[in-house]
């Protein structure tokens, strides 16, 4: 009787075992899983969730689009902290990601790009602009402007636009994203003839700018250049107001989220111009679509982090597509592809028409001038 048992529980075992063999290939994706990762929580979190959303919306869009489920999302909190990167984005790949959209900041795209150039998956970041993000490896790829570009860019705008004579810089001296737009802001200010007239900084934790505030109104600064994120620049604008200090103020993609910062007094903002690829009025259809998406689902404006990963899902969609990318290919075999035509295409986003990728990651695309105008950013150009 026992011999017969154990022939018939050998006999179950087999059938199981090719069962499980047998479906092997069921087990293999029949979406694409785009994994992202971004401070949902925090101080920062106005970034990540406007990426998180914003690529959301693309997803349905498409898969509403193909008539099928062509792209699953799935978002980790990173908290803006380099600690927590590299956890979040193994945990991505143990979800089994094929497509990597990045990290939305720049210090934990600095963790977690070598993890996917190591790992060969495609990394694209919509909004990390540290300029050594896309040096990890061939296939990391920034949808948003490098920080060295955004300094220069600045230099060249405020000259041909006349905005000043006298210009102050405040910059953060311990973040890179600061410092690699001061620099070159600096650099390329000498090349238009800028006089700049005071330059001072401060360090994460600042509240009180007045020392800095104070150097720039006593050189007669009549331009207040702010390489910041929105934080700082809001205490630093109601502290200007205190002593009377009107200069125009322009700032970089950092202070894109200013206006949605609880408390802050929006008339501070009034007149404060940027840089950024994205222009939330424009009347394309593809922005006005998006926007009144945006809008409808949370009640407010998106900003140009929020544009930059709606663009990142669709370059990526018309990449699968002229690839021929399958979702039950290996993630390395979908980045090897992916890469190959990020290299050839051209995309027209809301963020930009005709942009291209250069071999090393960099994208080339024109920014817009931007200026708050009663409480909305309106464009200058």
């Amino acid at each position: 009787m026992k011999k017969v048992i154990a022939m018939l529980l050998a006999a179950v075992l087999a059938v199981s075992c090719l069962t499980a063999c047998g479906n092997s290939g069921s087990s293999k994706n029949t979406v694409i899983k785009i994994g992202g990762q971004g401070p949902l929580t925090g101080g920062a979190a106005i970034y990540g969730l406007a990426c998180q959303r914003a690529a959301q919306i693309a997803v349905d869009e498409i898969n509403e689009k193909a008539g099928k489920t062509v792209f699953e999302l799935k978002y980790e909190d990173d908290q803006h902290d380099v600690s927590v990167a590299a956890n979040a984005y193994n945990a991505l790949t143990d979800w089994g990601m094929q497509v990597y959209l990045g990290c939305v900041t720049s210090g934990p795209s600095l963790v977690t790009a070598p993890m996917a150039a190591d790992d060969n998956i495609f990394f694209i970041t919509p909004s990390g602009s540290n300029a050594d993000i896309v040096k990890a490896g061939k296939n990391v790829y920034q949808m948003c402007f490098a920080d060295p570009n955004q300094g220069s860019a600045s230099a060249t705008y405020i000259k041909t636009k006349n905005l000043g004579t006298k210009v102050a810089v405040i910059y953060q001296s311990d973040i890179d994203y600061s410092m690699g737009i001061y620099d070159t802001f600096m650099e390329q200010a000498a090349s238009e003839g800028l006089e700049i007239v005071s330059e001072s900084s401060f360090v994460t934790g600042a509240v009180d700018f007045s020392v800095q505030i104070a150097a720039a109104k006593d050189a007669g600064a009549d331009v207040l250049y702010l390489p910041i994120y929105y934080q700082e620049a809001s205490l630093i604008l109601a502290q200007c107001k205190n002593v009377d200090y009107a200069p125009v103020v322009f700032g970089v993609d950092g202070m894109d989220g200013i206006l949605t910062l609880e408390g802050f007094d929006t008339s501070l903002a009034e007149g404060v111009m940027l840089l950024t690829p994205f222009s939330a009025d424009s009347t394309d259809e593809k922005t006005v679509n998006f926007v009144n998406k945006y809008n409808e689902l949370y009640g407010e404006i998106p900003n140009q982090f929020a544009a930059d990963a709606y663009d990142c899902v669709y370059a990526i969609y018309e990449a699968v597509q002229a690839g021929k990318i399958t979702a039950d290919m290996s993630a390395s075999d979908i980045c090897d592809k992916l890469v190959e035509q990020f290299n050839s295409m051209t995309f027209d986003g809301i963020t930009g028409t005709g942009m291209t990728w250069s071999e090393d990651g960099y994208v080339t695309k024109d920014p817009k001038g931007m200026v708050i105008t009663n409480g909305v950013y309106v464009g200058l150009d």
